[in-house]
């Protein structure tokens, strides 16, 4: 039985208590820690309704949890800026990691996450939990399978409301220091499906950012143009200001001989599924959408039970889990990417050596001397 250690209990802590319950044939939670010491005591709390009686420590510093508990796996759910530290901490230490997104802010932090892993013998796992969702899989399994003949063209959109009262509730939110803006927060498990999808890795980004409402140092919005190294091209929108509410997260494939549509309020849904080879493997598109398709209680989805199993495979068989840190590290290349396009004004070249910290005085309100 694996030792799961909790590190953050914020706003997304409930998944990763969530997956230690639905995946309890194989992991326990024994200590859970977070600087607000009530807040690790309410996840312990959840972990112990689903197991009464269940012992589950509560810690306010995470060095004194590893030299105590000397877990087998860690969860860092922290602010984003932290998870570097931590989680090279954890690797340290001797236990695996499940790190939430992004792993990091910078390049170079990403990359001393790794190394410091690999020198550990130790598994670092990135939380991009959407490559589970079934028809994200279900689309992976068409394109390993060539059915979309060469790919063309992909898109993703992530069009949701993050309002003033989400960031005044934890003032690290926003900011070029512990967070970035909605492409690096909210758009980056969309971005990461993006490149995941596409075949071959990001060579070279042109980007616009802005910041239109929240008041916030990083921007509120992103679009950007992806150059793949097969030709491909891919689309990037985001957004916290849609109006009211959150309103979709939605992944658009096309290749040479399919196209599928991924949609729901996050790629929860299959909207389009169109194949030349339809008619030779029986497939009637109207059997495969399903408009009826519920969408998560939350944008969270559905996938981190799911990831916590791929790591818990990989963790037995001695393997590397489906997203290691070098696949969850191109995402965050491409999103370093855009921002370093923001600040030169022009197109970027992959891989970057960039950060976060780097944008900081950059102007994000329109071009300057531009017309109105």
């Amino acid at each position: 039985m694996y030792r799961l250690a909790l590190i953050g209990c914020g706003r997304i802590s409930f998944k990763h208590v969530e997956a230690a319950v639905r995946n309890a044939d194989r992991m326990t939670l024994v200590a859970a820690c977070d600087p607000l010491k009530e807040r690790a005591e309410a996840k312990a709390a959840e972990y112990r309704k689903a197991f009464p009686g269940a012992r589950v420590a509560v810690y306010a510093d995470y060095r004194e949890m590893l030299e105590r508990e000397r877990p087998d796996a860690c969860a860092v759910a922290t602010e984003s800026g932290r998870h570097a530290g931590i989680s090279i901490a954890c690797s340290e230490a001797g236990a695996h990691v499940l790190c939430e997104k992004p792993m990091a802010l910078s390049t170079a932090d990403a990359d001393a996450m790794i190394a410091a892993a690999r020198k550990a013998g130790r598994i670092l796992s990135v939380c991009f939990q959407n490559r589970f969702n079934a028809p994200v899989a279900r689309a992976r399994k068409a394109l390993e399978a060539g059915r979309f003949g060469r790919m063309l063209h992909g898109a993703v959109q992530v069009r949701w409301n993050r309002n003033e009262g989400y960031y005044a509730e934890a003032p690290w939110r926003g900011t070029w220091e512990q967070d970035g803006g909605t492409l690096m927060n909210q758009c980056t498990h969309g971005i990461d499906l993006l490149q995941w999808m596409m075949g071959e890795d990001a060579v070279r980004v042109q980007a616009a950012t802005r910041r239109f409402l929240r008041p916030i140092e990083a921007e509120d919005f992103g679009a950007a143009v992806v150059e793949f190294a097969s030709g491909a091209v891919g689309v990037i929108e985001g957004s916290a200001d849609v109006y009211p509410t959150n309103l979709d997260e939605t992944l658009s494939l096309f290749g040479t001989d399919g196209s599928v549509v991924i949609g729901g309020l996050a790629v929860n849904r299959i909207e389009t599924w169109r194949f030349a080879d339809a008619e030779e493997t029986g497939e009637v598109e109207t059997d495969i959408l399903d408009p009826a398709a519920k969408d998560p209680p939350t944008v969270y989805g559905f996938g981190h039970s799911a990831l916590y199993a791929d790591v818990l495979d990989a963790m037995a068989r001695g393997g590397e889990p489906l997203v290691n840190g070098e696949a969850g590290r191109k995402a965050l290349d491409i999103i370093l990417a855009i921002y370093e396009s923001q600040k030169c004004g022009g197109p970027v070249s992959l891989p970057s050596r960039f950060s976060t910290l780097d944008m900081a005085g950059v102007e994000l309100r329109g071009v300057a001397g531009g017309r109105p």
